[in-house]
């Protein structure tokens, strides 16, 4: 069993003063608080803020549609169509499917079918592989 400590035990009397807490600055502004404020005689500052209450924008609005096109092209280029038929009639040659085509070019078959599709951008590392396992020229037909 614990001890006890063997101190004196002492109460400690001294009074303990309770004080109101300041006021928030936000109830200051309080429209009751300013009216009780004037009514008294006490003095109230007020400072009119520059451009309160305003909802204007110092810039100009710049349509964001506007500022791509002017800094990007329109439309990136795609897969011409002589390169879709040659893709497609060399792996119809060859009797592949697309997604054999994707396996031995270590591709996805979305990419095979974007290809002959002709919603790809054009990626020359992509066409090299399939011109290797197709044995077809593709790379100097892009985008004419």
């Amino acid at each position: 069993m614990p001890s006890r400590s063997s101190g004196v035990i002492s109460q400690d009397w001294e009074p303990v003063v309770l004080r109101k807490s300041k006021p928030k600055a936000q109830d200051l502004r309080d429209r009751k608080a300013v009216n009780q404020a004037f009514r008294s005689g006490v003095p109230v500052q007020t400072i009119k803020k520059f451009d309160a209450c305003s909802n204007k924008k110092a810039a100009p609005v710049v349509n964001a549609r506007k500022l791509e096109e002017e800094t990007e092209p329109a439309a990136l280029e795609k897969v011409s169509a002589e390169v879709r038929q040659a893709i497609q009639k060399a792996r119809l040659e060859k009797k592949m499917s697309q997604s054999e085509l994707a396996k031995l070019i270590n591709e996805q078959p979305k990419v095979v079918q974007e290809y002959e599709n002709g919603k790809a951008v054009p990626n020359q590392a992509v066409l090299a592989k399939m011109e290797k396992v197709l044995g077809v020229k593709l790379r100097g037909k892009i985008g004419r």
